[in-house]
């Protein structure tokens, strides 16, 4: 048997032992593993956009498109096997197609099988830190690659923002938390041949329920929070919250390096017993952090400015300092979550503490814009009702009762509409003058969101053309609230953070937040 073909033959096995092949077909034939001499594999995707000579092409059923309408198509360009859930894209290809056809329940759990197997299964050769929540997964995703690294461990990072590999910056070019299993994997092959000892992975809910990491060997995982968010996706809140407790479901008890698995959970978060109870039946140890008395790491005083935090807290009782180089009080939080990890998995604290110092910020996430005007700006990709309550909350509290928030923000188009009203009433109740504008709109029309943003808004008491305004274009949006902006002020700029696009019925359009900013406030003579 050729290389190629004892290749082919474990994945196939490694399918069937996970119980996922009910079939195995090649012109319309049962086969047998061993019989697959001339199959030729060069790589796996599920775009068939990217299908040439010899590749595997994985068939899944999507939200707009289905990958069965493209089998035909990725076989005529040179696919060499195909991962199908309904045989009927196989039996609809010529008698001589000459294919590997692979039959199986789920083609998306198949796909990410075929992913790890192709590169290796490298998250086996990984320490590997799950963060999921509603907010602040990016952060705190950040921080805990910082801490690791602080640590002496060399941390690669996936997420929101994009991949660190080898120590370099990749920066995403499209929204999507959790790559395909495509990606990932790839990603986590390419970060163990640069010398990565681990990685967080920020974990999305759709990353979960879409079995993008369902071949991902987990060993430890953070919980931050959990608020409405998705529901487009996941129907329901509680399909939502249950996507999310999957990834503590397959913690393990005992991680890679003989250490317990672990989950560190904010314990003051409603949700916390929920995720708590899927951890502690798979036997992993769970380390709560937060205000709470019951908490292992507590959170006992902020000292907060604009730019940096002084957080005094305990560690199973020992008080202890540590210093960011970050605002935001929420940033205290999500730097525990981080020391907490530290304890359950037995790093040296004080190291941990200096990786986290070193970190200057995270791009998008409270970031300042400072071109000597009386005012603050800030630059966030705050986008959900929950993210909007707790980021006013505290820049009202910092403010000391003088001067006006200003926010800024919109929605998506063609993604959870039951959260736009809730974001406007969270943005009424929170600021003082709410702009309401467009936000990656996508193909769907852009008054309508408005509009129901802005139901939230007033009927929260803000009055239209008082304190709340509708101005469509995001340009002329941030223009007109720093050009409404006194000295003392904070204007809030939500929802786009770091990202460098703006997603409209043309497509792709280039967009810079903190660019339009400094060019509006340059116009204004700062």
């Amino acid at each position: 048997m050729s290389g190629v073909v004892r290749l082919v033959s474990e994945l196939i096995e490694r399918l069937a032992a996970e119980g996922r092949v009910r079939e195995l077909r090649r012109d319309g034939r049962l086969i047998d593993v061993t019989g697959l001499g001339g199959v030729a594999l060069a790589g796996v995707t599920d775009d068939s956009r990217l299908v040439g000579p010899g590749v595997l092409f994985a068939a899944i059923p999507g939200l707009l498109v289905d990958g069965h309408d493209f089998v035909a198509a990725a076989v005529a360009t040179g696919a060499s096997a195909v991962i199908v859930e309904d045989d009927a894209a196989l039996e609809a290809l010529p008698a001589d197609a000459g294919i590997l056809g692979i039959v199986v329940d789920r083609s998306a759990l198949a796909l990410a099988s075929a992913a790890a197997w192709w590169n290796g299964d490298p998250s086996c050769e990984l320490l590997v830190i799950g963060v999921t929540g509603t907010n602040g997964k990016t952060t705190t995703s950040f921080l805990a690659a910082a801490g690791l690294a602080g640590a002496g461990i060399r941390t690669g990072l996936v997420g929101t923002i994009g991949a660190i590999v080898g120590g370099t910056l990749e920066r995403n070019s499209l929204p999507q938390t959790t790559p395909s299993p495509v990606v990932l994997q790839t990603l986590l092959r390419r970060m163990r041949d640069a010398g990565d000892a681990a990685v967080v992975l920020e974990t999305s809910s759709h990353g979960l329920a879409a079995d993008r990491v369902a071949s991902i060997a987990y060993d430890a995982a953070i919980f931050t929070n959990l608020s409405h968010e998705h529901l487009d996706f996941h129907g329901t809140f509680a399909a939502y919250r249950a996507a999310k407790r999957s990834l503590f479901e397959r913690l393990p008890a005992v991680a890679k390096d003989g250490r317990p698995g672990l989950e560190v959970i904010g314990i003051d978060d409603p949700a916390a017993p929920y995720f708590a109870e899927a951890a502690r039946a798979t036997g992993a140890r769970v380390i709560g952090y937060g205000e709470g008395a019951t908490a292992d790491v507590r959170l006992l005083s902020i000292d907060a400015s604009p730019t940096s935090l002084d957080v005094g807290y305990s560690i199973e009782g020992a008080l202890r300092r540590l210093r960011l180089g970050m605002g935001g009080r929420v940033n205290a939080r999500n730097a525990l979550a981080v020391m907490a990890l530290a304890l359950g998995r037995g790093l040296p604290l004080d190291a941990v503490e200096a990786g986290l110092a070193a970190l200057p910020g995270v791009p998008g996430r409270m970031e300042a814009v400072d071109l000597g005007q009386p005012f603050r700006v800030i630059v966030d990709f705050a986008h959900t009702p929950g993210a909007f309550a707790a980021l006013l909350a505290e820049l009202r509290a910092a403010m000391g009762g003088s001067g006006r928030i200003l926010i800024v923000f919109g929605a998506s188009g063609e993604r959870d509409t039951g959260k736009r009203p809730l974001m406007g009433r969270a943005a009424a109740e929170g600021a003082d003058v709410v702009i309401v504008t467009q936000d990656d709109p996508r193909g769907e029309p852009l008054g309508p969101i408005l509009d129901s943003i802005a139901a939230g808004a007033e009927a929260a008491g803000a009055l239209l053309g008082d304190r709340l305004r509708i101005v469509p274009d995001r340009g002329e949006a941030v223009a007109t609230a720093l050009g409404l902006a006194r000295a003392g002020d904070v204007v809030l700029l939500a929802g786009k953070g770091h990202e460098t696009w703006n997603l409209t019925a043309a497509g792709r359009e280039p967009w810079d937040e903190r660019a339009v900013a400094e060019a509006a406030l340059r116009r204004l003579g700062f």
